[in-house]
């Protein structure tokens, strides 16, 4: 059973709010090495991070938020960035400030290490596990995987049809589910496409005859490239007025399983619609060794294989 989660998962769970309500339920997370969650209000000029706990504040010092901090490894925006969000923390220590008032010392770093101790460093490849977004670059994406823990989604494991920039299929904050491609050094490298279902269990989403929605991913001489879903795209007869990014809606005129092809005419173009496919998770495990996405007929293979790996220090 999963006990850590990506930051902002248990901000708001009634067990959390309980120790936050005074003083003595801090202090009983505090002798029990509870790791909590609250809001990051401030990040003061010396980076020290300011955490509003309901019944007093706390500051988690600039070291202590996050794993690398110290040894400056991590910049000092994994810090600034935190404001206005949750941040999970344990309670280290119970000072005063100069008014008097109790303040309690929170470590950030410390849950992460808790977390990579007890839960990321005993993960598996082929492990599904939830991820949150927190940025994207046009290569990837990255995930909280549990404590503020991040982890890398390169672009081409996004899903199958493939996409220009990760914003076509995520947004910040979004949560998600991703597999455990493999460990390296303690890094945790993730894939997703392999939860969006094979070929077969798209294609059947479907039928012959019928005009569906789809987004144009790419146009080329012979034909314009459209995504029926992340993991489905058909090739549709040559438009001229197609652009890539565009939803149109097409007509499926054939589906060849032993092919892998879907033929399309579009019928459509429609602009300034939203081109992000709601996203449907196929696999419901909790762990899966292999992965094929080709029909068995099928004399293209396409195939993922989660191997132990050799994870290097």
């Amino acid at each position: 059973m999963i006990e850590f989660y990506p930051e902002g998962r248990l901000i708001d769970s009634s067990e959390n709010r309980s120790y936050m309500q005074n003083p003595s339920g801090l202090v009983e997370a505090y002798s029990s090495g509870k790791i909590l969650e609250a809001r990051a209000i401030i990040c003061d000029s010396s980076h020290n991070l300011i955490v509003d706990l309901g019944c007093m504040k706390g500051i988690i010092p600039r070291e202590e938020g996050a794993i690398g901090i110290k040894e400056g490894t991590v910049r000092d925006i994994a810090v600034i960035s935190k404001v206005n969000r949750a941040v999970s923390f344990v309670v280290t220590d119970f000072t005063k400030n100069d008014s008097g008032e109790d303040i309690a010392v929170l470590s950030r770093r410390k849950a992460q290490e808790i977390c990579m101790e007890k839960y990321i460093n005993n993960l598996s490849p082929g492990d599904i596990i939830p991820a949150r977004v927190t940025h994207m670059e046009n290569f990837g994406v990255f995930a909280d995987i549990g404590c503020g823990v991040v982890s890398f989604l390169p672009i081409d494991t996004l899903s199958i049809s493939r996409i220009s920039h990760p914003k076509e299929r995520f947004h910040i904050g979004m949560d998600i589910k991703a597999v455990v491609k493999y460990l390296d050094g303690g890094r945790v490298h993730l894939t997703h496409k392999e939860l969006l279902g094979t070929w077969e269990e798209n294609a059947d989403l479907f039928s012959i005859g019928e005009t569906v929605s789809g987004i144009v991913r790419s146009v080329e001489d012979y034909g314009v490239f459209v995504e029926l879903t992340p993991n489905l795209a058909g090739l549709a007869e040559p438009y001229p007025e197609a652009t890539e990014g565009q939803q149109v809606s097409v007509y499926i005129k054939n589906i060849v399983p032993d092919k892998m092809k879907i033929k399309l005419v579009i019928i459509d173009t429609f602009e300034s619609m939203n081109t992000q496919t709601k996203l449907k998770y196929f696999y419901k495990g909790k762990h899966m060794d292999n992965f094929l996405y080709s029909p068995e007929k099928s004399s293209k293979v396409i195939e993922t294989h989660f191997e132990p790996c050799v994870c290097h220090s």
